[in-house]
């Protein structure tokens, strides 16, 4: 995220903060749907997914563990018990209390979702029973799926254009949904109407990963084989053939090569192996396989990103673009770019694959649910923040008003040319400060710790004085900030009359505008009557001018 000037507002005479900060928060700012939330709800959001036809539905939780939807509403995808579109985020009051561990969707679109405890939730399309609830009615409401599930676990979560996977952490991949080329694994092409478990060749094998393509499964078992059934036209399977496959079967062209994750596009394949290399197969008329060419390719092909490792695939089964990130934090992108066709791994200015496909996809939908991850690791910024007056590290100590405040000399002079050349060959580790007041120098010190400052408009005053006296311009913007949000007809005289002595222009016409606005109020003041009688004069004359006193 980008440093953003941030006021917190308060009522007058009470602290206002004016701060530039750079807040922990999900940085959603690509995706187009989120333009309908304000700053305020930006900030609090903690896990987001886009999803839809046209990525104009958005799912997502807060810092409360809150979850709100957004968004058009088609099949009632949203979950709110009505198919009504919303264009102000609405709280999804019946999965209150839940944490999203994962969540996936469909091209209906259908939600899958599971929970941290384990559970399973589905609502929106279901003309294939892709909810898995039995029935072949759209879910308006999220329905708990336990049929089969009871007794486990659900850890991850894919679907594909109209069925569903999860799997288990026993390792166990359970499925259900449209089935029309096999993609649900049950060895016919009957749809499934309730969770199945997927057997046959994953009998006895322990799955860690699964992905689903437009009408196709994959899974990647704990030894680095993949296993692969549903719909081939294209060679997404990679099995060397165009063949659809009823049940799971392992890619034997991958044999000796250990794989860690797998990705799926609409219709092609991304792996990722325990090297740090990318495989991969399928539909290629957009060049989405990143070989160089556009022609489909029906056996694993080695994708040739960079030298470094990747650590990191990225596709989605509603989108032909691929996406990849390296150890050294590079982000590539290939296939359907914005309309484009990149045939070879394209070097992206962005920090991570989510953003590829926020600017780049069509639809622009989360490949992913994105989510912030807890981090107690502090920056620069915020140690240094942590260190302001604090006394066990100190090497400098400022009476002001017969009290400490204490500071270190080497960030003072790295933060303020004053102290940079007051400090230089300053051995004394007591300065004694009489020409300011203790709040007013204290905010000062702390501001060159922070970036930031909380005072009264009447205290931020008396910091505007100092910022002046030692040209510190950007203070003296804050402090305008924060004199300028705790104005009010009581002191709009005194404001007005700091604002002429500091030669701060701008918060001068904000204080005379405000007093003339309020003119009635202003010149029954207290403020009014001890005005200083140049200051009145001039005040009347200007008043006068912009025609405050005709009838």
């Amino acid at each position: 995220m980008e440093e953003e000037l941030s006021l917190s507002y308060g009522e007058s005479g009470k602290p206002v903060q004016a701060t530039l900060s750079s807040l922990k928060m999900l940085d959603v700012g690509k995706w187009p749907i989120f333009s309908l939330c304000s700053e305020e709800e930006l900030q609090l959001i903690r896990q987001a997914c886009v999803f839809g036809s046209a990525g104009n539905e958005v799912l997502y939780t807060t810092v409360n563990d809150e979850i709100f939807v957004l968004g058009t509403n088609c099949c009632g995808c949203l979950g709110l018990g009505d198919v009504q579109s919303t264009i102000e985020p609405r709280r999804l009051e019946s999965l209150n209390g839940k944490k999203i561990a994962c969540l996936s969707y469909g091209s209906g679109p259908h939600i899958v979702l599971a929970t941290t405890e384990g559970e399973v939730f589905t609502w929106g399309h279901n003309a294939y029973s892709q909810l898995g609830n039995g029935t072949t009615n759209h879910g308006l409401v999220p329905c708990h799926i336990s049929t089969n599930l009871s007794n486990k676990q659900v850890t991850e979560v894919a679907c594909g254009s109209y069925h569903s996977l999860v799997l288990t952490s026993d390792g166990e991949i359970f499925a259900w949904g449209y089935n029309n080329s096999g993609q649900v694994g049950s060895g016919s092409t009957a749809n499934q109407p309730i969770p199945r478990r997927v057997t046959g060749c994953l009998q006895n094998k322990v799955v860690v990963n699964i992905a689903c393509g437009q009408m196709c499964s994959m899974a990647v078992v704990n030894t680095g084989e993949v296993y692969v059934w549903g719909y081939n036209g294209n060679g997404q399977l990679g099995l060397g053939s165009s063949g659809n496959q009823p049940t799971p079967c392992r890619i034997a062209a991958l044999q000796g090569i250990r794989v860690q994750r797998v990705a799926c596009g609409y219709a092609h394949t991304l792996v990722l192996t325990d090297e740090g290399q990318v495989y991969a197969w399928g539909a290629n008329s957009y060049g989405q396989l990143g070989t160089g060419n556009k022609s489909n390719q029906s056996y694993p092909a080695p994708v040739v990103v960079e030298k470094d490792r990747i650590i990191e695939i990225a596709a989605c089964h509603s989108a032909h673009t691929s996406a990849a990130k390296t150890q050294g934090g590079h982000v590539y992108m290939w296939g359907q770019c914005r309309g484009q066709s990149v045939t070879l791994p394209h070097l992206t200015h962005f920090s991570c694959t989510d953003d590829v496909f926020a600017c780049f996809a069509t639809p622009a939908v989360s490949w992913r649910l994105l989510s912030v991850e807890p981090d107690d690791h502090l920056t620069v910024a915020e140690s240094l923040k942590r260190e302001f007056d604090n006394p066990n590290t100190a090497d400098l100590k400022f009476l002001v008003d017969g009290k400490y405040i204490y500071a270190h000399k080497v960030l003072l002079k790295i933060r303020c040319e004053h102290f940079r050349s007051s400090l230089e060959d300053n051995e004394d580790d007591i300065v004694e400060m009489s020409e300011f007041s203790y709040p007013v120098y204290r905010a000062f010190l702390e501001y060159l710790y922070t970036d930031s400052i909380s005072l009264s408009p009447e205290e931020a005053v008396g910091l505007l004085d100092l910022a002046t006296f030692y040209r510190e311009n950007r203070l003296k913007k804050l402090c305008q900030q924060t004199i300028k949000q705790g104005i009010c007809e009581e002191n709009a005289i005194a404001l007005l009359s700091a604002a002429v002595k500091y030669d701060a222009q701008d918060l001068e016409e904000f204080c005379f505008r405000f007093c003339i606005n309020h003119l009635t109020v202003v010149t029954q003041t207290s403020g009014f009557a001890e005005m200083d009688h140049d200051l009145l004069k001039n005040f009347i004359s200007k008043a006068s001018r912009v025609g405050a006193f005709k009838n």
